[in-house]
């Protein structure tokens, strides 16, 4: 695999918000490092500030063993009474059949004004070290929106006091459904709120180069503003599911991490797939007469005119794939990986690929 970015550079990196996903993060660090990347600065908003101030620290260690050993009683002060239903909630797996036992919980969170997460206040204490963030070379930024004063917020946080550093990381993390407490006199709120993906601060901070690290979400909310000619954005991201965003759970946690180690290399090393990560070693034309001698197996008699002007541009716009035959090939091979259950969280050449896929069983695409 070859890296796609000058490791001449220095880099400015900016982590998504997106709560238990958090992990994902870590595993997009983990395959900078061994990529050789270098960087000098780093924005992050809500669990991304988190992740920033472990980057800060240059402890990827110490990232790793909180993520695996993340569990929802870590953030969440709660009932053991009430951890089933809780789980089941912030897992996204609440079925009909269990609204009437959740009723009494809501109401009990909403005349407490939100669930306490003075576990999480514990966790950020125990993981974060605060003068190695003021003796760090790397300059940490992060989001929050401050209640108090009705404004967003952009700090850098090697400019707080030491004792203030663990309250503004809560401050940017403050989703909508914890308990508002004052952080230093004031109220705050979750910087996804004003700005998910904080590129804008590393901008006027004077960063021209950045890799920024998405995670996905259905409420994130972007600064909008014009990204100078002279600034250069590359993006690591996933169509993959990695959990809800209170789902905190060292089993997801690990997934997460995996597949953010293994986007990072996707992403950044041109690997092929969006459901596989393939790197490619064969020809377009090799690509092409595979495709052709899967449809001919299947439809001997079809023209080959009619299969080419007809039958692989229509598969291509069903499968939305853009490119050229290779591309086409690779998302039929991905098709029929998928039907056979074949493991996602690794790296295949495209022959390997290609060789784990049962000879006897045509891809999928071949019929579309």
């Amino acid at each position: 695999m070859e890296l796609q970015l000058d490791t001449s550079k220095t880099y400015a990196i900016a982590l998504e918000g997106g709560g238990a996903k958090g992990g994902y993060e870590v595993g997009v660090w983990k395959a900078l490092e061994e990529m050789g990347i270098r960087y000098n600065a780093v924005s992050g908003t809500s669990v991304g500030a988190l992740n920033g101030a472990l980057m800060a620290m240059r402890d990827l260690p110490r990232a790793i063993e909180a993520w695996e050993d993340i569990r929802l009683d870590k953030v969440i002060d709660f009932d053991a009474d009430q951890e089933e239903n809780l789980r089941k909630v912030v897992s996204g797996e609440v079925e009909l059949s269990d609204i009437h036992q959740l009723i009494p919980q809501a109401f009990d969170v909403i005349r407490r004004r939100g669930l306490d997460v003075a576990p999480l206040r514990a966790w950020v204490r125990e993981v974060v070290d605060g003068g190695r963030i003021k003796r760090s070379d790397v300059k940490l930024f992060i989001a929050t929106v401050s209640l108090t004063d009705r404004k967003g917020l952009e700090i850098c946080v090697n400019d707080l006091d030491e004792d203030e550093i663990c309250d503004m990381l809560l401050a940017s993390a403050y989703h909508p459904t914890f308990r508002l407490e004052k952080l230093g006199g004031k109220l705050y709120a979750d910087g996804g709120f004003i700005d998910s993906l904080p590129l804008h601060v590393l901008v006027e901070n004077g960063y021209k180069d950045i890799i920024a690290v998405r995670i996905p979400g259905r409420f994130a909310r972007q600064r909008r503003f014009k990204i100078p000619d002279d600034v250069t954005v590359t993006y690591v991201d996933t169509d993959a599911d990695l959990g809800g965003v209170l789902n905190f759970s060292a089993e997801q946690a690990k997934k997460d991490m995996a597949i953010g180690y293994l986007d990072a290399y996707h992403d950044l090393c041109g690997l092929y797939g969006r459901k596989y990560y393939v790197e490619r070693f064969m020809t377009e034309r090799e690509a092409f007469e595979l495709l052709i001698e899967s449809y001919l197996r299947k439809t001997p008699d079809m023209p080959l005119r009619e299969l080419c002007e007809k039958e692989l541009p229509r598969a291509a716009k069903t499968l939305g794939v853009t490119g050229g035959y290779y591309e086409l090939f690779i998302a039929v091979l991905e098709l029929a990986a998928e039907e056979k259950g074949l493991d996602k969280l690794r790296f295949y050449s495209d022959r390997e690929l290609l060789s784990a896929v049962s000879e006897s069983r045509e891809p999928q695409g071949a019929a579309v």
